[in-house]
């Protein structure tokens, strides 16, 4: 039986539970004083995840810290974020610890982000194993393959749009490769890359199906109407550093043998976790999981 592989995407898990929940102030505090609220539905997530896809293996990936090489390339990389709030940081952390007390690998490493953990685990693993990333970052679409899915999480928790890659092209009109090239000339505002000024993403995506590449696309420049020819070359620049920063790097320097990603639900371990945290509601679920594998 092919081993099936689940890359979980910690950061966009533990955002968006947290945020979820604090926009009530409903951050679930425990006698130490630590919230709980983002732990506590990132674990859902994550369980929720687990019993759908019943993978073999599953790796959880975080960033660490928030410099990466790409502010090295672009200063102001995600200089439009805001710190995370109090209540979350504690919970970086705690979400981590309880990743692994159930039983899953954690991985992440200083200068990259999640997604280029993915990227990189994801090009190691794709001839052993069939995989499924769970995130809510559509960057890593740009990764569909094969063998590997993305599973984009949508509203509530359990609900996906899983994106193959005939799915993203019958979409889209290009291949999942081919989002870097559209993202480097839209550019990004959520990740403050700036792209070619006054090139959208219906303009980026009409001219990537077109002409497949950004190379192509410049070799073929005198075909193109004169406002977006005058656009592209004022924003040649951009363009090329709006690339780099689309990509996600898939050889991050990372260690890691798929034997390290088995996955053996750790229940007694996980259990004391949780009434140690005080995080409440995770039991059932994880006793459900528990069965599940057993049965199987």
């Amino acid at each position: 039986m092919k081993k099936k592989l689940l890359l979980v995407d910690g950061m966009a898990l533990l955002f968006r539970s947290f945020f979820a929940t604090a926009v009530h102030r409903n951050f679930m505090i425990n006698d130490s004083g630590v919230p709980t609220n983002g732990v506590n539905g990132f674990l859902k997530h994550l369980i929720t995840a687990m019993e759908r896809f019943q993978p073999t293996h599953v790796v959880c990936c975080w960033d660490m810290g928030s410099k990466t090489y790409r502010n090295d390339l672009f200063q102001d990389y995600k200089a439009n974020r805001s710190q995370p709030p109090i209540e979350l940081v504690p919970q970086f952390d705690l979400a981590k610890e309880a990743a692994a007390e159930l039983g899953i690998l954690n991985i992440g490493l200083k200068g990259y982000e999640a997604d280029d953990c993915i990227g990189t685990l994801a090009a190691l693993f794709t001839e052993e194993a069939e995989i499924t990333i769970v995130t809510g970052d559509k960057d890593l679409l740009q990764l569909l393959s094969d063998g590997i899915n993305v599973a984009l999480l949508q509203k509530g928790i359990g609900n996906y749009k899983i994106y193959t890659k005939d799915l993203f092209y019958e979409e889209t009109g290009v291949l999942p490769k081919a989002l870097i090239d559209v993202k480097a000339l839209m550019g990004d505002s959520s990740d403050n890359y700036p792209g070619v000024k006054g090139i959208g993403e219906k303009t980026a995506y009409k001219l990537i199906g077109e002409y497949e590449t950004i190379e192509r696309l410049l070799e073929n420049i005198a075909l193109l109407p004169k406002g977006q020819q005058g656009k592209i070359q004022a924003g040649l620049k951009e363009l090329g550093i709006s690339r780099q920063l689309a990509e996600i790097n898939c050889a991050v320097p990372l260690t890691c043998a798929l034997t390290d990603a088995v996955f053996t639900l750790q229940l007694e371990q996980a259990g004391m976790m949780l009434r140690r945290h005080q995080i409440k509601g995770i039991e059932r679920m994880l006793e459900k999981l528990n069965a599940r594998e057993i049965s199987s």
